[in-house]
């Protein structure tokens, strides 16, 4: 029987309040993931559980590597799917306190209507009741997105894809809107060995780019082809912010890569720290809200990297501090009135406070927490994650503003993540009602709870309530 129990994680009958009246119900706006738009389409049945669990979900194999797991039961194609799973459960039985301890166990019974817990030597039930389950009621990723209660998701695109999925994902009639966030990163990352591959496949959707000017012009277009499809949010992941650079020199650094030369560490921060705020200006002109992921140091072992490619779990977190030169690039736009609605995403814990305390300088009266502090992400988004960056906000923003979680994922069963922040949310608010630290009207608490699960980022991000 599972130790997931319907207090879990709320410690007290004010916490379970929110939670059940006010938090469970809400729908999910999960305004940043990395689902594949295209299987969203295909709406195809899983063929059995570690397939729609274990498959492309690099959080679940970092932790059996953290075990000592054998690559091949991870990612090795010469082991079966139910080798790899029972692999993944025999680890997953002691990782007391990791998130995926507590998520795992709530995907299994929100999704499989199993409460048995996981562990070595339940494994083998556990594969059999699930792939049961998944032959019986045919799952397909439909069916898990709108069990969830999502009401809109937003993928994350190059701004070379194919828009044509989500305008036949829009046909389709679900109960759910699939919309592409907006995303440039292959264009900017001008060090890369496939660069000129890239900007070959954004000419192919645009123009000939034989300059910043035509590259420019190609961002652009492509970004109002994306609006066409519904995009009103973009994405930027950065190690760190960039100076912004000069115009003139960032266009040499771009004709030197496209001639086929290699650039050097110092030229692509040229390259980057202009793009950055070009693109910032550009989504402030077409009213695009701008998600910049900052503090990832990424493809760590490239002995990995050559062998099973980029997101298969081998980033980390950086100690890379940017902080004046996202101060210097905030100011600028702003001063330009080009500043566009932010939400910064920090992996860092370090910097909580120098990035809170940052965007609450150039907040204005044309949105409701216009720059926003982002919820705790990637290696993050676990209860002690959670729990530092609730008390951050509090302290030095603004909680009735925050626009809630997200799950930056890319599996299909990764929606409880939802409810667990919200069930670690009202916990928060519940210890603090009861301590008599803030108001003990519930329903105006949960009216604010309400809005931090879906209200604000439905607003924010210009979808409809």
């Amino acid at each position: 029987m599972t130790y997931i129990q319907d207090n879990f994680l709320l410690k007290n009958k004010t916490a379970e309040k929110l939670y059940f009246s006010y938090a469970k119900n809400m729908p999910i706006f999960d305004y940043h993931c990395h689902l594949p738009e295209k299987q969203i389409l295909e709406n195809k049945p899983f063929a059995d559980l570690f397939e729609i669990w274990l498959s492309g979900d690099h959080y679940k194999w970092r932790l059996m590597r953290n075990y000592g797991v054998d690559e091949a039961l991870i990612t090795g194609k010469d082991t079966t799917n139910k080798e790899k799973f029972l692999a993944y459960c025999r680890v997953l039985g002691t990782a007391f306190g990791n998130p995926l301890y507590h998520w795992s166990q709530v995907e299994l019974k929100e999704f499989f209507n199993c409460e048995i817990e996981i562990n070595e030597e339940n494994a083998e039930l556990i594969w059999d009741w699930c792939n049961e389950y998944i032959r019986v009621n045919e799952i397909t990723p439909q069916k898990l997105i709108e069990q969830s209660n999502v009401k809109y998701l937003f993928t994350t695109n190059e701004v070379f894809d194919d828009l044509s999925t989500f305008e036949k994902i829009a046909q389709k009639g679900y109960a759910f809107k699939v919309i592409p966030a907006f995303r440039a990163d292959k264009i900017m990352n001008i060090e890369a060995e496939k660069y000129n591959d890239f900007v070959a496949l954004l000419e192919a959707q645009t123009q000939k780019i034989d300059g910043i000017s035509a590259l420019e012009a190609a961002l652009e277009a492509r970004l109002n082809a994306f609006i066409k499809v519904g995009t009103t949010a973009s994405d930027i992941a950065l190690e760190r912010v960039y100076e912004i650079a000069d115009r003139a020199e960032a266009e040499k650094v771009l004709l030197k890569r496209r001639s086929g030369e290699a650039v050097s560490a110092k030229e692509a921060e040229i390259f980057k720290g202009y793009l950055t705020y070009f693109l910032f200006k550009l989504y402030a002109k077409y009213s695009i809200a701008t998600e910049l992921h900052v503090g990832a140091m990424r493809n760590n072992n490239t002995k990995m990297l050559g062998i099973l490619g980029l997101d298969t779990g081998f980033d980390s977190i950086s100690e890379e501090n940017s902080i004046k030169n996202m101060s210097r690039l905030f100011d600028k736009l702003d001063a330009e009135n080009s500043l566009p609605k932010t939400i910064v995403f920090n992996l860092n814990p370090k910097m909580n406070a120098e990035i809170m305390t940052l965007i609450g300088c150039f907040q204005d009266g044309s949105a409701k927490g216009k720059l926003q502090y982002g919820p705790a992400w990637w290696f993050l988004d676990n209860k002690v994650g959670m729990e530092k960056h609730l008390e951050d906000l509090t302290a030095t923003g603004h909680i009735g503003a925050f626009v809630g979680m997200l799950t930056d994922s890319r599996s299909f069963l990764s929606y409880p993540r939802h409810h667990y922040f919200r069930r670690i949310l009202c916990n928060y608010f519940g210890e603090m009602m009861e301590n008599g630290e803030m108001t003990k009207d519930l329903a105006f608490v949960g009216k604010v709870v309400e809005d931090i699960c879906f209200n604000n980022s439905a607003k924010y991000l210009g979808m409809e309530k």
